[in-house]
C-alpha cells in the first residue's frame, strides 16, 4: 500500500499526471515491489522467474482493475478523497491477488 500511494501521491499531485493513468503507474511499481518482495523473502526463491513474474502480473492485473476500478467509482461518483479511495480499492485488490497467486503464481510452493 505505501510504494502504490506514494507513487500515487508523486505521480497525480506532484507529475500531474491524469488520476486514472497515475493510479495504473502506480499500481504496477507497486506490483513489481510485492513481487520480488514475496518471492524472496514469503517464499524463499533464490532466483527470479520471469515466468513466475509474468502470472503474478497477470493476477496482479485482476486487481489492477479492482483497485482502479473503485478508486474511480468513488472518487468520480461519490466524491471520495483520492488517497482514502484508493486505499479501499487496495484491500479489495489484496484479497483477489493473495487468493489468486497462492493457486497459481506459487502453486505448490511452501511459505518459508
Amino acid at each position: 500500500m505505501l510504494v502504490n500511494s506514494l507513487a500515487l501521491l508523486l505521480l497525480f499531485q506532484g507529475g500531474h499526471l491524469p488520476l486514472v493513468g497515475a493510479s495504473l503507474l502506480a499500481a504496477e511499481l507497486a506490483v513489481v515491489n510485492n513481487f520480488y518482495w514475496n518471492d524472496r523473502w514469503t517464499f524463499g526463491r533464490s532466483k527470479l522467474s520471469l515466468s513466475r513474474f509474468a502470472r503474478f502480473n497477470l493476477v496482479s492485473l485482476g486487481g489492477l482493475f479492482i483497485s482502479t476500478g473503485t478508486l474511480w467509482v468513488l472518487v468520480r461518483h461519490l466524491g471520495f478523497y483520492y488517497l482514502a479511495a484508493n486505499l479501499l480499492g487496495i484491500v479489495l485488490a489484496t484479497a483477489w491477488n493473495f487468493v489468486a497467486s497462492l493457486l497459481w503464481t506459487w502453486r505448490g510452493s511452501h511459505a518459508f
